[in-house]
């Protein structure tokens, strides 16, 4: 049968199929087929958790102009997989419920599912089960779990007033690529200086080994995953933290190289970009100032990277020091049913 083959001319049976011929022939594993699916711990466990995150991708919100198939599987466990590791969780196995629209194409479907085993296999992570309905609109829903003892995650409440605030990658080139993919319109490859940026919307990459470094040594005192915007983000976290704020400056350790050039190009917002971009999949920890230099070095060993961005403030709002100078600052980020900068 030919690749170009609509999905609703195969069904679900021979969808299902599909995948676990991928399955079995990228990992070597096979699905069960069972009402429920079953995952064994093989090591001992004392006092662990288990710790999920079930994030969705909807196509119509979460896939821009341009990301090919193997590229959307692969965002679907990007945005998933980032939300365990932020608290220091390694995922260990994942389930993946699926909305099809029937004039999907058979080869579009083969290459999403491409995107979510290979993005699976970077992290040692077992895709093992599932479900398939028909929709209007393409739909990926992922729950990824893992295992962790609860004494060493990172939640998002436990930051105090004076703690440091460090990231482990910097803000901006979201905004940039966005920007370029969504509101100009030109071909991307009219932007050859802007590349990387241009990646980060279509092959977002993450990194967990500062969350699983910080959480193991017990060096953070607060966590979140950066993927609706800085400002959101930083909202959320005063959301679990009342009575407090932050204070972030605005410099190199914060913005991406990429993004200051690209704004003194087309006149655009820097700060716009920084704090409203979305979708970077950057992890945001707050740290005892006494623990600073040790989070520093125990990172630095291991070959990762974290940058001091500012610090946690009694006052009740996000404030950026510029040039010397400090402003309260306002934004949205991104939140469905609402206002969207």
């Amino acid at each position: 049968m030919k690749n170009n083959t609509q999905i609703g001319n195969l069904g679900e049976k021979e969808l299902i199929k599909l995948i676990e011929e991928l399955v079995l022939k990228k990992t070597g594993k096979k699905l069960l087929r069972d009402d429920s699916v079953f995952f064994g711990i093989q090591e001992d466990t004392l006092s662990r958790n288990i710790v999920l995150n079930s994030d969705m991708l909807v196509s119509t919100t979460d896939v821009p102009r341009l990301m090919n198939s193997h590229q959307i599987g692969r965002k679907a466990v990007i945005m998933n997989v980032s939300d365990l590791l932020v608290k220091g969780v390694i995922p260990k196995g994942m389930i993946i419920s699926f909305g099809l629209p029937k004039d999907l194409r058979k080869h579009e479907f083969i290459d999403i599912v491409k995107g979510i085993i290979d993005c699976s296999a970077l992290f040692n992570m077992d895709y093992i089960g599932g479900d398939i309905n028909e929709t209007h609109e393409l739909i990926i829903n992922p729950t990824v779990f893992g295992f962790k003892n609860p004494s060493t995650i990172i939640y998002r409440k436990g930051a105090k007033v004076g703690d440091v605030l460090v990231v482990n990658n910097k803000f901006g080139l979201t905004g940039v690529g966005f920007d370029i993919l969504l509101k100009k319109n030109r071909d991307p490859k009219h932007f050859p200086k802007y590349q990387k940026s241009i990646t980060s919307v279509l092959e977002p990459s993450i990194s967990g080994r500062e969350a699983l470094i910080l959480s193991e040594n017990n060096l953070a005192t607060a966590s979140i995953d950066s993927s609706d915007g800085l400002y959101k983000s930083l909202q959320d976290l005063m959301l679990s933290n009342p009575n407090l704020g932050f204070e972030i400056t605005f410099n190199k350790d914060l913005i991406a190289s990429e993004a200051f050039e690209f704004c003194e190009e087309f006149n655009v917002s820097l700060e716009e970009l920084v704090f409203n971009g979305g979708e970077e999949f950057i992890h945001l920890f707050t740290i005892d100032p006494r623990d600073l230099l040790k989070a520093q070095k125990e990172i630095q060993s291991k070959s990762a990277q974290i940058f001091k961005i500012g610090k946690v403030i009694s006052e009740k709002n996000i404030i950026i020091l510029k040039e010397g100078e400090k402003k309260e600052i306002k934004g949205y980020g991104y939140e469905h049913f609402g206002k969207n900068a």
